[in-house]
C-alpha cells in the first residue's frame, strides 16, 4: 500500500523547473528573471545565451530543464511554449568573517538564491 498520489499543482498545459542553491544574491538573479518573463522560450534562450551576466548560464539551464520537462513529461509542443512565470526566492546564507582593525571582525554574508521557471503552452491565434 502506498500513499495516494498528490494532485498536480500546475495545469495540464504547464511545466516547471526549480534550481536551488544558485550562488548569487536574489536581487541580481531577479534581473534575469524579469528579462525572460512573458517571452517565447526560443527568444528567452537567445537572450540568456548572449547576456553578459555570470549567472545567465544557470538561468538558461533552468529554462532548458523546464522545456525538457514540458516535452518529455507532459507531451507539450516546444514551439508553442511561453515563459509564463519566472520568480526568485531566497535560500541559505553563508556567514564569513573578515578581520578588521583592533582585533575586531566584520561579518560577510554570501547569499544563495533559488529560481523557479514555469512554461505554458499557448495556442497560436491566426
Amino acid at each position: 500500500m502506498s500513499k495516494p498520489q498528490r494532485e498536480r499543482a500546475l495545469k495540464d498545459t504547464e511545466a516547471k523547473a526549480v534550481t536551488r542553491l544558485i550562488r548569487v544574491s536574489p536581487q541580481k538573479l531577479n534581473l534575469l528573471a524579469q528579462l525572460i518573463r512573458g517571452k517565447k522560450v526560443d527568444r528567452a534562450l537567445a537572450d540568456l545565451t548572449f547576456s553578459r551576466k555570470r549567472v545567465a548560464q544557470d538561468v538558461k539551464k533552468t529554462l532548458e530543464s523546464a522545456i525538457a520537462n514540458a516535452e518529455n513529461n507532459h507531451d507539450l509542443d516546444v514551439d508553442a511554449l511561453v515563459v509564463s512565470e519566472a520568480y526568485v526566492g531566497k535560500n541559505m546564507v553563508m556567514k564569513r568573517l573578515r578581520a578588521r582593525a583592533r582585533g575586531r571582525g566584520a561579518r560577510i554574508d554570501k547569499p544563495f538564491a533559488q529560481m523557479t521557471v514555469i512554461v505554458r503552452q499557448v495556442e497560436e491565434s491566426a
